[in-house]
């Protein structure tokens, strides 16, 4: 059982990821990334995800070095994004991003998208920033299997993590089970299924059974599936409310009703049709 808010997972070069994070897509620069991130720290969350997308990693990092907690203590992730990719061109915005965030370095770093005739390079120039010490892990965001299998055909050096769209209507199974054969962590981005799962009658019931909302369910059905999950929120209710789900358990029979909810469904892009 996942029993803390700052318990950890080790991805397989031997580096310790918290398995439960904060998220700051379409969160936005200035105050309320600050706030946001700094509401998430004192709340006792460890892991930060951003990404160059977000043009918001100045205010993610004032907020981590403004917190008074070691950095070592906090886990930070950001991407390169699709115009970026290639090898040279990764490696400058690596140094932009590590510039605007200014934390002395970078946690987990991860290619945003499979761009078709790109990631084989930048991947490329990922792993020479790891093998230089730079950042501590590499990983790749809304990789499918093939684009995972090319990597492993190119490269001794794989990726930790790939960060996907997952919810109980896309629980990305086979993906899940590729990914675990090759020691790759998942990571769920719109956990929540961007909210739009909530008022399912069948997470309202379960729900109410143990006391909590059907956010939390789904945040602890992910926990228990060992799923690194990333919820997002400027509401510091929220962000306090999601942390919430480690003082419960599902039960066998729930997770299978969850897992039942499956759709395929995505409200995100379809990784192998990327135009952006």
């Amino acid at each position: 059982m996942k029993k803390t808010l700052q318990g950890t997972t080790v991805l397989h070069n031997g580096v310790k990821m918290p398995y439960f994070g904060f998220g700051t897509y379409k969160v936005k620069e200035g105050e309320e990334v600050y706030n946001a991130v700094r509401t998430a720290l004192e709340t006792g969350y460890r892991l930060i995800d951003t990404a160059a997308l977000y043009e918001n990693e100045e205010g993610v990092g004032r907020a981590i070095r403004d917190s008074g907690i070691p950095r070592e203590e906090i886990f930070v992730t950001t991407k390169v994004w699709n115009s970026d990719q290639g090898y040279d061109s990764t490696l400058r915005a690596f140094e932009t991003s590590l510039k605007k965030l200014d934390i002395g370095y970078i946690d987990l770093y991860l290619i945003h998208w499979a761009i078709k005739g790109k990631y084989l390079d930048t991947w490329k120039a990922l792993v020479e920033l790891y093998k230089e010490g730079r950042v501590r892990a590499i990983g790749v965001s809304n990789f499918q299997i093939h684009h995972l299998q090319d990597i492993m055909d190119h490269f001794d050096e794989i990726p930790t993590v790939n960060q996907v769209e997952l919810h109980p209507y896309l629980t990305q199974e086979e993906l899940r089970e590729f990914c675990a054969k090759h020691n790759i962590k998942v990571e769920a981005w719109s956990p929540l299924g961007r909210g739009r799962l909530l008022d399912l009658p069948e997470l309202k019931r379960i729900a109410e059974k143990y006391g909590k909302t059907p956010a939390q369910v789904v945040l602890r059905w992910h926990v228990q599936n060992d799923i690194i999950v990333i919820p997002k929120s400027v509401h510091p209710e929220r962000i306090k409310e999601n942390a919430d789900i480690f003082d419960f358990e599902l039960s066998d029979e729930d997770m299978a009703a969850i897992n039942r909810l499956n759709r395929n469904e995505r409200f995100g892009k379809d990784p192998d049709h990327v135009d952006f």
